[in-house]
């Protein structure tokens, strides 16, 4: 299934899901204006078919005292396949590292890091993301504030 076989009951579930995770079925059937039953259908063909790969609790990192955040555009010394995956498997495995992209551009990587602080950021950076396979060279950004962060989709 691709986004072309989605109707607008998909979308609208996808839509109603991405904003709240916890809806009840009866209340999202509900919203996108059908029965429960073809609802609870359509919810579990999406799930089966990937399109739905999970649900989980939005925690708030402010909170927590996670309110660093660095972008650090990254460069790699060998972009052939066993390069990039063996950079790939190590980023995974860093819990400081919230989101990493391989980009277009004239860098390769660009990493959204998330610590407590500038010190625990520069340890991170000096002990960690330098020492990834295949590390040429890094570049920081560092965010003043978030002004969009909600992860829902746009509309479909």
């Amino acid at each position: 299934m691709n986004s072309t076989d989605l109707d607008r009951f998909d979308r609208a579930i996808l839509n109603v899901l991405s904003v709240d995770g916890r809806i009840s079925i009866a209340d999202l059937a509900r919203r996108i204006g059908l029965s429960k039953t073809p609802t609870q259908t359509r919810l579990k063909r999406l799930e089966a078919e990937g399109i739905i790969t999970g649900y989980r609790a939005l925690v708030d990192p402010i909170r927590l005292g996670l309110d660093h955040v660095a972008f650090v555009e990254v460069k790699l010394d060998d972009t052939r396949e066993a390069a990039l995956a063996k950079f790939n498997a190590a980023v995974a495995r860093l819990p400081e590292i919230e989101q990493a992209h391989m980009m277009a551009s004239h860098f390769d990587y660009l990493l959204k890091v998330r610590t407590h602080s500038m010190t625990d950021y520069r340890a991170v950076l000096g002990e960690k993301i330098s020492s990834l396979p295949h590390v040429a060279s890094t570049s920081t950004y560092v965010a003043m504030q978030a002004v969009k962060e909600d992860g829902a989709l746009g509309p479909l």
